[in-house]
């Protein structure tokens, strides 16, 4: 059942009766994913009178939307002309009154709720103004949803309808037309909103990781934004010998493995008629004996013309994956000043631990990047690549080595732990290949930078990552050696937190897990997560504090010190008025930060974990508020809420 659980509308002091509203219209407030909020009324001075305005709920956490496998509530909520609305799991879209919280709509597509759909989570919607349209015309304000069972889905703004006239009555089905269809509906799903620009609607698409070398491909589709006509679709695995990465790709499959998909958000700058793709690893994550070469185009940020969905510059992050080292934060489109002149950039933040900043024409780095020396596999025809990139202008983001020396545990036991499960694993910092022994990979294979991504802070041009400082085991063991069904009931049984992985039609079967100790806390040492903001001036690391309490992860009323922080999931945005505000964290909090300082300015009390990103508007009454979703899942908590701060009348604003 849905309901609204409070709505309290704040009313704030010297505030002007009428105010321009600043909106955030997409995932990442535009198009250009900076997570950058001009409203400046929520200041560093005033932060701290910021007080729950409202709350709704989606009742999804209710056992009238039971599912298969659970949920987990990641949506950033958009805001435009006064209505928010939201993507939840199930792909229903609800629109609220973006002041009090009063539902005005709810789409149900309906889906169904028997499949273990692959990574269940919906991470937001997508507005579309058809400038071309009458005002009040049907879907002239379209909302556009891709949801868990592989719908791009189009709704009328005003009334949750469909808009009849894109694809099939409003829904178009991404599976159909792919090089390699899923082989299991939950094989192939969308997470991430699609990007909007030019009048097309532009997806990517999540893919079941490493069960098999023939995942669904990860084509990235361009489609007419008011017919749902296919415009384009681009291969991250080359089809065509005359393409100029085709070459770098050898092997039993080399062109017909799956994978290298987009999953997540896509930015796009209109003016130049570019869509920005982060990709992924190819098929199967862990074992690239059967694609080998540098599989250029997975693991890339690739800027396609976005007219034709041609390829203007790739460039790739990391070299023949073998670590799923997949490109999950989202690209930000930023202004940087070089010799006095405003240069257009793209800055991506990657598992690995590392910020590239790119020519956003060109794709050449604008801070150094070098090829180092990595070690070499040992896997019977693997060819891992010799060597990586590294930005040497700008320091790593978390470690990208745990010596044995370095190993940590909250006790002698959980360090004696640690200690006995890292000394026997191949380690020899970032990039050590996968092996039969184990080994050792940090950061892991969560990250590092994650799909969380990157705030951008305009006037002051500081980038701001939160990033996990942990290390995992991964391990390649014979398929004739082992009884998987045995292995899963004594992992379970003895609670050994391994995640085991077929990879059907290759030798191996491949394990891993994140290192945590007997306590529940990693082996590597506090703090497990932090924010780290970097001058894009300088490439210099301005500060970097830990993020949240890692209380989740251990027995409850067990103390953690603050300073550990916390193994996180979910992005930051900026404001004008100079506050970082933040989830992700395992502790129950929205958090804003001193963009100058990385000091700590407030908390704001959640009844699950944020693992979302969230987002802040201004509205025509002058107030802003910020909003975030909150039930994660998992450690992060169940839970279907969207909550929503104001600040309190005390408040001021300017």
């Amino acid at each position: 059942m849905i309901r609204l659980m409070a709505a309290v509308l704040i009313t704030m002091t010297a505030v002007p009766a009428t105010a321009q509203e600043i909106d955030w219209h997409a995932n990442g407030r535009d198009a250009f994913g900076t997570r950058y909020s001009p409203a400046d009324v929520i200041t560093r001075s005033n932060v701290t009178g910021l007080e729950l305005a409202w709350t709704y709920r989606t009742g999804e956490a209710e056992p009238d939307f039971a599912t298969r496998r659970p949920a987990s509530f990641q949506a950033t909520p958009l805001v435009y002309e006064g209505v928010m609305y939201i993507g939840t799991p199930l792909g229903r879209v609800i629109a609220l009154d973006a002041a009090t919280g009063r539902e005005r709509w709810v789409f149900d597509p309906q889906i169904r709720r028997d499949i273990g759909y692959g990574d269940f989570a919906n991470r937001g919607v997508s507005l579309y103004v058809d400038e071309h349209a009458a005002l009040g015309a049907r879907c002239r304000h379209t909302i556009f949803i891709a949801n868990a069972q592989s719908e791009l889905v189009a709704i009328d703004a005003r009334d949750g309808n469909r808009c009849p006239d894109f694809g099939e009555n409003g829904t178009i089905d991404l599976t159909v037309g792919l090089r390699i269809p899923p082989f299991e509906l939950q094989a192939y799903s969308m997470t991430s909103p699609p990007v909007v620009v030019n009048n097309l609607v532009v997806t990517g698409s999540s893919v079941a990781d490493n069960s098999r070398p023939t995942l669904p491909s990860g084509e990235v589709r361009a489609f007419d934004a008011r017919t749902g006509e296919l415009r384009w679709s681009w291969d991250p695995v080359p089809q065509d010998p005359r393409d100029p990465a085709y070459g770098d790709w050898r092997g039993e499959l080399a062109h017909g493995t799956g994978g290298a998909n987009a999953w997540s958000v896509l930015a796009a700058d209109a003016e130049r008629d570019l869509v920005f793709v982060p990709t992924g690893s190819a098929a199967p994550d862990y074992y690239g004996a059967l694609r080998l070469g540098d599989n250029r185009y997975a693991n890339t940020i690739t800027a396609l013309r976005g007219s034709t969905g041609e390829v203007v510059w790739s460039f790739q992050t990391v070299h023949h994956d073998l670590w799923d080292y997949d490109n999950a934060s989202p690209p930000a489109l930023v202004t940087l000043v070089r010799d006095g002149v405003d240069v257009p950039a793209v800055l991506q933040a990657t598992k690995t631990g590392m910020l590239f900043v790119l020519h956003r024409e060109t794709g050449e780095p604008m801070f150094p990047v070098e090829e180092r020396t990595v070690p070499a596999s040992r896997i019977p025809g693997e060819e891992a690549s010799p060597t990586q990139p590294f930005t040497s202008g700008i320091e790593p983001l978390s470690p990208h080595t745990l010596s044995l020396d370095d190993v940590w545990g909250k006790s002698d036991e959980d360090r004696a732990w640690c200690r006995a499960n890292i000394e026997p694993l191949r380690n020899e910092g970032i990039f050590t290949p996968p092996d039969t022994r184990g080994t050792l990979v940090i950061p892991s294979n969560v990250g590092g930078a994650h799909w969380g991504g990157l705030a951008w802070d305009a006037e002051r041009r500081i980038a701001v990552i939160p990033v996990n400082r942990i290390a995992a085991e991964v391990q390649l063991i014979a398929r004739d050696s082992i009884d998987l069904t045995a292995a899963r009931a004594e992992s379970e049984r003895l609670d050994l937190g391994y995640e085991y992985n077929e990879m059907r039609g290759t030798p191996y079967v491949m394990r891993r897990r994140i290192l945590l100790s007997p306590s529940g806390l990693p082996c590597s040492p506090p703090p497990f997560g932090t924010l780290v903001a970097v001058s894009l001036d300088t490439g210099e690391h301005l500060w970097n504090v830990p993020l949240g309490s890692s209380e989740g992860l251990v027995p409850e009323g067990t103390p953690v010190p603050l300073e550990w922080g916390s193994i996180n999931l979910g992005g930051p945005i900026a404001t004008a008025g100079g506050v970082i505000f933040l989830a992700a964290a395992l502790d129950r909090a929205l958090k804003a930060y001193d963009i100058e300082t990385g000091r700590e300015l407030w908390r704001g009390s959640l009844p699950e974990s944020g693992r979302a990103t969230p987002m802040t508007y201004r509205l025509a009454s002058g107030e802003q508020f910020v909003a975030i979703a909150v039930g994660g899942g998992g450690p992060f908590g169940t839970g279907d809420h969207v909550v929503v701060f104001g600040l309190a009348p005390s408040g001021t604003a300017r």
